[in-house]
């Protein structure tokens, strides 16, 4: 519902602090590639209690709302976030299914198009 409005009106700049660029091949990639793209965008991502002066250790486990402190349309900015990182469309009804880092991976190792 709210994900086309977030690509209208919100830069990128506004979700994400600023990082190098980074440039992958569009093969397959390990989970342990994904799991370390997808934490590096939750640290990087400015509404999560891991990018506070007291960070929150993220791991796999971690869950969206109860761990990271993310309300249901900050979930919203990290899966766009997530969508941009890998280059790929998280329908709307699976993107309110993920909850937690480990189900984002999950998600994302299965659908061989991320890059």
């Amino acid at each position: 519902m709210f994900r086309s409005l977030l690509r209208a009106n919100v830069a990128r700049s506004a979700m994400i602090s600023q990082g190098p660029v980074r440039f992958y091949s569009p093969s397959n990639l390990s989970k342990t590639a994904i799991s370390s793209r997808v934490i590096d965008v939750i640290k990087s991502f400015n509404k999560t209690d891991a990018s506070s002066s007291n960070p929150t250790e993220i791991t796999m486990e971690s869950s969206f709302k109860k761990d990271l402190g993310l309300d249901s349309l900050d979930t919203v900015e990290l899966i766009v976030a997530m969508e941009e990182e890998f280059s790929i469309e998280i329908p709307d009804k699976v993107a309110d299914e993920l909850t937690s880092v480990a189900q984002t991976v999950d998600y994302i190792k299965d659908h061989t198009d991320a890059s």
